[in-house]
């Protein structure tokens, strides 16, 4: 068995970005200055708070009111984020550039110029406001408001969602917002208490946005006969088969085939692209 991102129990919640709005922020400062170094390219700003501010008039232009993306698309101050977020899950240069593709786009309609979304912008707010997107995120809502479901009232997010949006400008208000597990009913069994030792091999990235590092730490020390791959540097949400990394590939790819963890904690550098550098390091 191999966890790809690991998110320990006690950080397993109705709203899964609670917690990792530092880590989300931090992901959008490391794109912005990969976006200023390429100004020639995007025309963001030449400096990371040039881009970042771009990205802030985008947020203000929505609020005022919503950007028009073709003739089929309005997004407001409240998609947009979720918009960028999921776009911050990894810093490899393609999924970089996809991002500041979208974000020269946006910031056209921020200044009411009429623009037309790629095909993958397209897609993306097809799943993000419409019905395409249903099936997939009704079948995680279920499941997580199944396990954890609990009730705040509604004016308890609205106070996180303004408590958090001074620190967390953009990923703040996302993360501490209301979603359909306060009107689900309570979980019908309490969690599960697993009292056996089975191996396992924990996988996460140092900078992962997404599932962070710590909860991967924490799971690996209440798991003894688990092992935890760290991926040095790396700020990537899942890793095998999707990073590029040969280190990462060819250590998952070994305990798949043959069921035997490694004696201690690998370590893969971020950097690893064809041949791996590796190194060891006993326990959590």
């Amino acid at each position: 068995m191999v966890l790809d991102g690991v998110n320990s129990p006690e950080h397993y919640a109705q709203n899964l970005l609670r917690g990792a709005e530092a880590a989300n922020e931090a992901a959008l400062r490391a794109w912005a200055s990969w976006a200023a170094a390429r100004h020639d390219t995007y025309r963001l700003g030449t400096t990371r708070a040039e881009v970042l501010e771009t990205v802030t008039h985008i947020l203000d232009a929505a609020e005022e009111r919503p950007l028009r993306i073709g003739k089929t698309y309005r997004l407001d101050e409240h998609v947009l984020p979720a918009l960028f977020v999921g776009g911050l899950g990894s810093d490899l240069d393609a999924r970089r550039a996809a991002l500041a593709e979208t974000v020269r786009l946006l910031a056209r309609a921020a200044d009411r110029e009429p623009v037309e979304p790629s095909e993958k912008l397209a897609g993306q707010l097809d799943f993000l406001l419409t019905r395409t997107g249903a099936a997939a995120s009704s079948q995680m809502t279920a499941i997580i408001c199944g396990d954890v479901a609990e009730r705040h009232g509604t004016g308890g997010y609205w106070r996180a969602v303004e408590e958090s949006r001074g620190r967390f400008p953009l990923v703040g208000p996302l993360a501490n917002n209301i979603t359909p597990c306060e009107f689900w009913g309570r979980p019908a069994e309490a969690p599960t208490v697993l009292d056996n030792d089975v191996p396992a091999l924990l996988v996460n990235a140092t900078d992962d946005p997404r599932t962070l590092y710590q909860g991967a730490r924490s799971l690996r020390a209440q798991w003894p006969s688990s092992r935890l791959l760290t991926v040095k540097g790396a700020r990537q949400h899942g890793l095998y088969g999707e990073y590029g990394n040969a280190c990462v590939d060819t250590r998952v790819t070994a305990y798949l085939r043959t069921g035997r963890l490694p004696a201690h904690d690998p370590t893969c550098d971020a950097s690893t692209r064809s041949r791996g550098s590796l190194s060891t390091r006993t326990g959590p």
